[in-house]
């Protein structure tokens, strides 16, 4: 048996999940926090889109569900992505992320 500090837990269970459901996309394990404070993130989750040039395209909700998943909730991130593909911007109307606030080391 090992036994792992909170932040060693975290980062074990993120690496886990990554590599258990085969993310097929790069993830970042935060640790210090940077980067959360120079994207501006204010709550989890907090996503941001980017174009192929890096450009902010969206900066949202995942979808219109709340605490629990709703059926055919609107999948703001997706269709968000699906028109950063297409047309290499985001949508005009975006609705902000809302979750728990983030909690700041040493502050």
């Amino acid at each position: 048996m090992t036994a792992l500090t909170g932040e060693e837990a975290r980062e074990f269970i993120a690496k886990r999940v990554a590599q258990e459901l085969n993310f097929p996309f790069p993830y970042l394990y935060d640790e210090t926090q940077e980067v959360a404070k120079a994207y501006g993130a204010v709550c989890t989750p907090d996503f941001f889109g980017y174009s192929k040039d890096l450009k902010l395209q969206y900066r949202g909700r995942l979808d219109e569900s709340r605490k629990e998943p709703a059926p055919n909730a609107r999948r703001d991130l997706f269709e968000a992505m699906k028109s950063v593909a297409r047309t290499g911007h985001g949508p005009k109307d975006q609705i902000p992320s809302m979750g728990c606030s983030i909690k700041w080391k040493n502050e």
